[in-house]
């Protein structure tokens, strides 16, 4: 008897089954695999270091100086673009922190009564911020110090201390309670806020040694 060969049988699915196959087999992973953003960056890169080395033939030796500016400019931008987080993760690591934004234009005054609203309020932490942020507002305006967004609070200390060195330990033991503080390393009590009112008051009254006179002929 003749034996029988069996052969596979197509299957031939049904519209909506042939949909479903479709979605099923699009969802698995191989065809999700995005390149990242520095992945991106870096084929941008190289795409564009390649049209530049392209370039070199055609453009003349004028042109191609011209187009690598154009780039480095364009990688400037983005450096201060990623500026901020980079450097809000180097004070990080520094252990200081800023003292004042570069949207906060608020007074000294302003700050002293926010630090006392606090207060009275009880919230010590935000009290002692505010303080210090009023005392090297307050310096800011006196000319003691460079009206400078991002100064950290140990730069202030430093820089203040400088020109004030009857307050140069006060500023740096306020800087270092504004650290701790900011940084949730302690809880400060209405002793430390009262500490910082007297610094406040002490750097106020004091007056600035004056700076060094340039020398004659100098730039």
């Amino acid at each position: 008897m003749a034996g029988f060969v069996t052969r596979d049988v197509p299957l031939t699915p049904s519209a909506d089954e042939a949909q479903a196959w479709a979605e099923a087999e699009l969802a698995k992973g191989i065809y999700n695999d995005e390149p990242t953003i520095l992945e991106r960056l870096a084929d941008w890169l190289w795409q564009l270091w390649e049209q530049i080395v392209g370039m070199n033939s055609s453009l003349g030796p004028v042109l191609v100086p011209l187009v690598v500016l154009a780039v480095v400019g364009v990688l400037a931008v983005v450096a201060l673009l990623l500026g901020g987080p980079v450097r809000r993760r180097r004070l990080a690591r520094a252990g200081s922190s800023e003292v004042l934004s570069a949207d906060d234009d608020r007074s000294a005054a302003d700050l002293r009564a926010a630090a006392e609203a606090a207060a009275r309020a009880g919230d010590f932490s935000r009290a002692v911020l505010e303080r210090f942020r009023a005392i090297v507002r307050g310096m800011d305006e006196r000319v003691i110090l460079e009206d400078r967004p991002g100064r950290t609070a140990h730069e202030a200390a430093v820089d203040g201390g400088t020109r004030l060195p009857a307050c140069a330990e006060q500023l740096l033991s306020a800087s270092r309670l504004f650290d701790e503080v900011c940084y949730g390393h302690t809880a400060p009590t209405a002793a430390d806020y009262e500490h910082l009112c007297e610094v406040d008051r002490a750097v106020g009254s004091a007056r600035p040694q004056r700076e060094r006179p340039a020398a004659v002929g100098a730039p």
